[in-house]
C-alpha cells in the first residue's frame, strides 16, 4: 500500500505535539504573509520554544567585522577553540533571538564558547551578503574554529569551509540545505512535509537570489564544489521527514569519497526544525545530545 505523501500521523506524538504549537504561531503557508509578518510571526514561534540559559553560561554580545553577533561562554569553555553558529530561517527570518536558547544549550553542552552571527536577511540583502557577513566574521577571529550551523546556517558554514581550505578545524552541519537542485530524492518523497515544503524551498530560492541560483558558485551551493577534498572533518544529522534531508546524505558521500572524515546520522521519525523540539519529543532529544557530543568531539585537537 503506497503512503499518502501529505499524511505524517506516522510521525511520533510527541513530535506532532511539537508541530502543532509551532503551527499555532507559524502556519503552513506562512511564505505568503508579508516579510515583515513572516518574521512577526516567527519570532513568536521561536519565543514559544524559548528556555533559559544554563546556570553559569555567560553572555556578551559584540560586533566582530561590523556584523552583530553573540558570544556564549559555559561555565567550563576549553581555551584554544572557538565555536561560530550560523542560525536558520531559509535566509529571510531569523536572528540572535530566535536560536538564543538553542545556543546557549549547545554551548554547555559541549563546553565550546561559540558565537552567534547576525547575518544580513533577504529579500533586502541578496546572496551573497549573508556568505560575506558570515565570512567577516571567521576571518576576524583568531585561532581554531569549529563551525555549526542549521538549515540555512548549515548553508553557510559548509559555503565557508569550501572557501576557507585549512582554516576550520571541523563542522557540524544539522538538516542543511545544499543545493537548489529540485531533483533531489527528499525533495519529492517529502515534498509535502510539515515544517517544511519542497514549495518553501523554492520560495527561499528565489527570495534568496536576485535571479536564478548561481551555478557552480560554492558560496551559494556547497554541493557546486568540484573538490571535496580540502574539508574539514563533518558531521551532518538529517531529519527523516524532510525534503532536505538528501542534501546532507549526498554531501557526505561525497566528502567520504573525497577521504574527509565525516559522520552522517540520519534521524528518524524527526522533521526540519527540530532543534526546538528537544525539551519536548525524546528523537529530538536524543539528536541533541548527539549533535552536542559532535560538538565536542571536533573541537578536540586532532591526535
Amino acid at each position: 500500500m503506497t503512503r499518502d505523501p501529505s499524511d505524517y500521523s506516522w510521525l511520533p506524538a510527541d513530535l506532532r505535539a511539537f508541530i502543532a504549537m509551532t503551527e499555532a504561531d507559524y502556519p503552513p503557508d506562512a511564505v505568503t504573509l508579508s516579510m515583515a509578518r513572516q518574521r512577526a510571526v516567527y519570532d513568536t514561534s521561536c519565543a514559544r520554544f524559548d528556555q533559559p540559559h544554563p546556570p553559569g553560561l555567560r553572555t556578551e554580545d559584540r560586533t566582530i567585522a561590523g556584523v552583530p553577533c553573540r558570544r556564549y561562554i559555559p561555565t567550563a569553555p576549553r581555551a584554544d577553540v572557538t565555536g561560530v553558529y550560523f542560525h536558520g530561517g531559509g535566509f529571510v527570518v531569523g536572528g540572535l533571538h530566535s536560536h538564543d536558547s538553542i545556543v546557549a544549550d549547545l554551548a554547555e553542552a559541549a563546553q565550546v564558547t561559540l558565537i552567534a552571527v547576525d547575518y544580513r536577511l533577504a529579500p533586502e540583502h541578496r546572496h551573497p551578503a549573508h556568505y560575506d557577513d558570515c565570512v567577516a566574521v571567521v576571518d576576524a577571529l583568531d585561532g581554531p574554529l569549529v563551525l555549526v550551523g542549521d538549515s540555512a546556517g548549515g548553508s553557510l558554514a559548509a559555503s565557508i569551509c569550501a572557501t576557507r581550505p585549512g582554516r576550520i578545524r571541523g563542522q557540524v552541519l544539522i538538516y542543511p540545505g545544499l543545493t537548489s537542485d529540485a531533483d533531489m530524492p527528499s525533495m519529492i518523497r517529502h515534498a509535502h512535509a510539515p515544517m517544511l515544503t519542497a514549495a518553501d524551498c523554492l520560495y527561499y530560492h528565489e527570495i534568496r537570489f536576485d535571479g536564478p541560483p548561481p551555478r557552480g558558485d560554492v558560496t551559494a551551493e556547497a554541493l557546486a564544489a568540484t573538490d571535496y577534498s580540502d574539508l574539514p572533518p563533518t558531521a551532518i544529522f538529517t531529519a527523516e521527514a524532510d525534503p532536505l534531508a538528501s542534501h546532507g546524505v549526498e554531501y557526505a558521500a561525497r566528502l567520504a569519497e573525497a577521504g574527509v572524515p565525516v559522520s552522517l546520522t540520519e534521524e528518524p521519525g524527526l522533521v526540519h526544525g527540530y532543534l526546538r523540539a528537544r525539551t519536548l519529543a525524546e528523537g529530538a532529544r536524543a539528536s541533541f545530545e548527539r549533535i552536542a557530543r559532535a560538538l565536542d568531539t571536533l573541537a578536540r585537537p586532532a591526535q
